[in-house]
């Protein structure tokens, strides 16, 4: 098998022509044995970016310098530091600027605003999403229902594939979606699922959603950073993602949130309010401000004044982004994903591959299920110094992450996994 994979040279060669290359060196790649590992683990948890450290000891140097006046002081004040991520993220998610936070981690805001979003009745009441669903999600939407005094085996329509499928097809959840309209209220989507790496066509489900008055939230805790969004455009109504895949802010990094403008001044939306959210103009006015008025979009729905220290790796991150820009990140990820479906293709049937083929339908991340021993096959690539993740029963998953991942690092992985399979 090894005989059908391209050479180790031409891996090489491609890495030498990627107008990205240098944004490797730009990370920090973990070493075993002082070797840089393969590191394909992206989709769990990101690299640290070299500018973090840097930009966390200048908050620390701040805090023993300046004290509580860090607030107003210094090269990025606190007290205003999280407007800074406005413009960023929005490029980020395809958002403009006011629908867009740094905030909290991804299921407190997942809360947060399905309390302003998941309103239900009698006769409407319904949540829908995409199977299988990470737990967090899957917790949070059934404690919802429960919360609103409904049962989730009743109320909670999962999008199932096919008997003997992998990847859900568009024109079944679109059928659902029409067939539950009249009873659902929320529709909750996965921008890319976490087990599959099956990245769905939103603006066509959205859509359908809106054709049968159901509002639409996104999870983007796996495609943020990794597909094209354009939240904005695709007028769904709110959306929340974690920063420490995909976006390499570290471990239990700071999360985001999107609210549509169109839900910015919306007075009836009613929210679990903090002081955060408060108008800035006057919120030092402390007890003088009994009555919370919220800030228009969705910096309305913050709750506590942010972490800094957590929020600058996000800021060394998002930077690069800015550098690198999200078309030429994802013409990269095409590439690399393109060549790794190539290298990967004499598996034959040992290994399924369970993440869709066509390109629209995928981001960076490519799973497998393996047929036999997936857990020996796993420890066989980590041996090899290669960092990839299993999920149970059988599933090994791995992403070659445009940012920092090379072709050559696709040719390893599939050369010692062809080897061990």
């Amino acid at each position: 098998m090894r005989d059908l994979l391209p050479s180790e040279a031409s891996a090489r060669e491609l890495d030498a022509r990627d107008p990205l290359r240098a944004l490797r060196r730009e990370f920090l790649i973990p070493k075993r044995g002082g070797s840089e590992t393969i590191y394909l683990c992206g989709h769990s948890l990101g690299l640290q970016p070299r500018s973090a450290r840097r930009l966390v000891d200048e908050h620390l140097e701040e805090w023993a310098k300046r004290g509580v006046d860090g607030h107003f002081k210094g090269r990025a004040p606190w007290f205003p530091y999280h407007e800074r991520f406005r413009k960023p993220l929005a490029r980020l998610v395809g958002a403009k600027p006011r629908e867009a936070v740094a905030m909290n981690s991804l299921s407190v805001n997942m809360h947060l605003l399905l309390a302003s979003f998941y309103r239900p009745t009698k006769a409407r009441f319904k949540i829908i999403t995409d199977a299988p669903v990470f737990p967090s999600d899957l917790y949070a939407l059934k404690s919802q229902l429960r919360w609103h005094g409904f049962d989730p085996k009743a109320a909670l329509v999962l999008l199932q594939p096919r008997p003997g499928e992998t990847a859900l097809r568009p024109d079944d959840m679109e059928s659902v979606i029409d067939r539950e309209g009249p009873r659902a209220a929320v529709l909750w989507l996965n921008g890319v699922n976490f087990l599959t790496g099956q990245a769905y066509p939103i603006p066509r489900l959205a859509a359908a959603a809106r054709r049968r008055g159901i509002r639409v939230g996104l999870d983007l805790a796996h495609a943020a950073g990794n597909v094209p969004l354009s939240l904005h455009d695709w007028n769904v109504d709110f959306a929340v993602w974690c920063s420490y895949k995909y976006l390499n802010a570290g471990p239990g990094a700071v999360g985001g949130a999107f609210v549509h403008e169109r839900h910015a001044r919306d007075a009836r939306l009613p929210r679990l309010a903090g002081w955060w959210g408060h108008d800035p103009r006057t919120r030092f006015r402390m007890q003088l401000e009994p009555r919370f008025s919220p800030q228009p979009g969705a910096e309305g729905w913050q709750l506590s004044n942010p972490p800094i220290l957590s929020l600058a790796p996000l800021e060394a991150s998002l930077a690069l982004f800015d550098r690198a820009g999200m078309p030429a990140l994802r013409g990269k990820s095409e590439r690399l994903s393109a060549y790794w479906w190539r290298l990967l293709g004499g598996l034959g049937s040992r290994i399924e591959m369970i993440t869709p083929a066509d390109p629209a339908q995928r981001g960076c991340q490519v799973s497998l299920r393996v047929r036999r021993n997936g857990r020996a096959v796993h420890r066989k690539l980590e041996e090899a110094g290669i960092v990839c993740d299993f999920r149970q029963p059988d599933v090994i998953r791995a992403a070659a992450v445009p940012l920092y991942n090379s072709f050559h690092d696709a040719w390893v992985f599939a050369r010692t996994l062809l080897r061990h399979a």
